[in-house]
């Protein structure tokens, strides 16, 4: 099991990543989706809000692989205090 400076999993830091910037992503989308409804581009803001939707699915992915990694070797030395 490889860990970074962080002593997390690499699995671990990379599914908090991945949650992350997903989340990050769909508060982004919000106003894309905002701008193209302000231009008149519903088929433009209907692909954001899709975009916005997968987005959000795969943070809720990584927060289900988290909680499954919780309590393990995985989860990091913050698990094992």
């Amino acid at each position: 099991m490889a860990t970074g400076e962080t002593g997390f999993s690499d699995v671990m830091y990379d599914l908090v990543s991945v949650q992350y910037h997903s989340l990050k992503a769909g508060h982004d989308y919000g106003q894309y989706v905002r701008d193209a409804e302000n231009a008149g581009k519903k088929e433009i803001a209907e692909f954001f809000r899709s975009v916005m939707e997968q987005d959000s699915e795969r943070a809720a992915q990584c927060h289900r692989f988290l909680a499954e990694l919780s309590g393990t070797d995985l989860a990091g030395p913050a698990a094992n205090d």
